[in-house]
């Protein structure tokens, strides 16, 4: 068993690997914002549609909402 106060050196990464790693990131990375910008435009779809549906009902209404 190692003293709790020694570490072990980390073996040196390669350009190779250092290159993959940055491949991988930025593939994930892409994937991510693509995820983002499709549920933001759900997001906003739905929200319009609310929006006109909600509307729509206050328009149909003969009398005004109540306030609290």
């Amino acid at each position: 068993m190692k003293a709790p106060y020694k570490f072990e050196r980390a073996e040196p990464v390669s350009k190779e690997e250092k290159k993959a790693r940055k491949e991988l990131r930025a593939a994930d990375a892409r994937v991510a914002m693509a995820e983002h910008e499709k549920a933001t435009e759900a997001f906003a779809k739905n929200r319009e549609r609310l929006k006109a549906e909600r509307l729509a009902r206050e328009a149909g209404a003969t009398t005004p909402p109540k306030r609290d």
